[in-house]
């Protein structure tokens, strides 16, 4: 009984390092995500003059339509996973016999879609001043950085995401490759 507790408690202080890990890995990417986003958002102001808040393409016919900043967080997406990406390979989960790094990567960017997806109704709802869930046009009035409504949209959709999207990548895209016994010969 106490070797599995023991086996038990070893397995849950494992886990909780690697969240913690990847935590960090999570935070440095939220960084990498928010500045990339920025960017985005300033070069496109400062080279065609456009708005975050600017319709990119309609729906279809619709009255809705994808916003820049469905496209930033687009570009933004693309480089804090591959980032992500590299540092949980070598650090957080660097104990795991991994895969090839394309072999590895599409998993991870197949969960990565999954919590940008959540990511991207989440800020559509934060955004949209029609929304019952819109950050307040009175407090983010885009007047400065911190007023930014982009910005505090993208940080909260982040944080949503980040425990579900250690789940899944603890138990899919990182998870041990299955050891098959091929033959069993007892010894001679």
């Amino acid at each position: 009984m106490s070797s599995e507790k023991s086996g038990w408690g070893t397995r849950v202080h494992a886990t909780s390092r690697q969240f913690i890990k990847f935590g960090l890995v999570g935070g440095s990417g939220t960084i990498v995500n928010l500045a990339v986003a920025a960017l985005s958002k300033k070069i496109a102001g400062w080279t065609a003059g456009i708005s975050e808040h600017d319709p990119f393409m309609n729906l279809l016919g619709t009255d809705f339509h994808i916003r820049w900043y469905h496209v930033f967080m687009t570009i933004a997406f693309l480089v804090a996973n591959i980032w992500n990406y590299q540092l949980n390979r070598t650090w957080t989960f660097k104990m795991i016999n991994m895969r090839s790094w394309w072999r590895g990567f599409f998993p991870f960017l197949a969960t990565g879609l999954v919590a940008f997806v959540v990511s991207q109704v989440v800020t559509t709802l934060l955004m949209n001043p029609t929304s019952p869930l819109a950050l307040s046009s009175e407090i983010f009035d885009d007047s400065t950085g911190l007023r930014t409504k982009f910005y505090w949209a993208l940080t909260i959709s982040i944080l949503i995401s980040m425990p579900v999207n250690f789940i899944v990548n603890k138990y899919w895209a990182f998870r041990k490759p299955k050891t098959i016994v091929v033959q069993e010969v007892a010894p001679h």
